[in-house]
């Protein structure tokens, strides 16, 4: 018996979204409203990389950007939440399906001394250049015509998925546990036997609730959560069945 648990980053982990949070570190704490202005929906990546030449053209360097990411709070919760997935790796395979970056994720995780919780983080791909300037690439190409252009958290966990099988390595159940618009896709993507936990008052749970609604309801079970205890108390559950 194994359960796969899948955690989105952005308003799940962290109680915020690590791409605006960023915007501390720029002069006075906001963008000029031309960048602000040129997010263009479905393509964040992008804007983002405008963002990180905006705060590098202002001398912003790495040990600043670090500093600041690392002061984001976790989600009401979650440091327990993590730490009981950690003692217990034998039951729980974890992997993050994030629209945040490497850099981000890898600083709040290691700083936190979380990393190992985790067995594997797919996001967008981000490096310092040899400027100093933090650059961000899309994590892959997909034909999904609902999630942003850079990234369908479905086909990252159907080839993950997939992998596992290939090594002989197959879930009881998979625990969907995320907040955002583009969790619906993956959720969709769910069985009867899994389930899936929105966080209450955000978007995800609202998509879910319309979908039951419009009579075309997701095919796993659902289970909302406000913090991170909830879902330690469902975990907590599973291990007793």
């Amino acid at each position: 018996m194994k359960f796969l648990l899948v955690f989105d980053f952005d308003h799940t982990i962290i109680d915020e979204n690590s791409d605006t949070w960023i915007v501390k570190c720029a002069p006075e704490k906001k963008l000029p409203n031309g960048l602000r202005n040129s997010y263009q929906p479905g393509h964040w990546t992008e804007y983002m990389s405008r963002v990180f030449v905006y705060l590098g053209d202002n001398g912003i360097k790495e040990d600043e950007m670090k500093r600041t990411m690392t002061t984001i709070p976790f989600t009401a919760g979650m440091v327990d939440l993590l730490g009981f997935i950690g003692e217990n790796k034998e039951l729980f395979d974890c992997i993050i399906v994030s629209d945040s970056n490497t850099v981000f994720i890898d600083w709040i995780l290691k700083t936190a001394g979380f990393h190992k919780v985790f067995d594997e983080v797919f996001t967008n791909p981000a490096a310092f250049s040899s400027t100093g300037y933090l650059t961000v690439q899309s994590f892959h190409t997909h034909h999904c015509a609902k999630c942003p252009k850079n990234l369908c958290k479905r086909k990252v966990l159907k080839e993950f998925l997939d992998k596992q099988l290939e090594r002989g390595v197959s879930y009881t159940q998979i625990v969907y546990i995320g907040d955002g618009g583009n969790d619906l896709c993956p959720v969709l993507f769910l069985k009867k036997d899994d389930i899936a936990m929105p966080r209450r008052g955000y978007i995800l749970e609202k998509k879910i609730s319309q979908l039951g609604q419009d009579l075309s309801p997701v095919e796993c079970s659902v289970l909302v959560w406000s913090s991170a205890f909830d879902i330690m108390s469902y975990l907590k559950l599973l291990m007793k069945e």
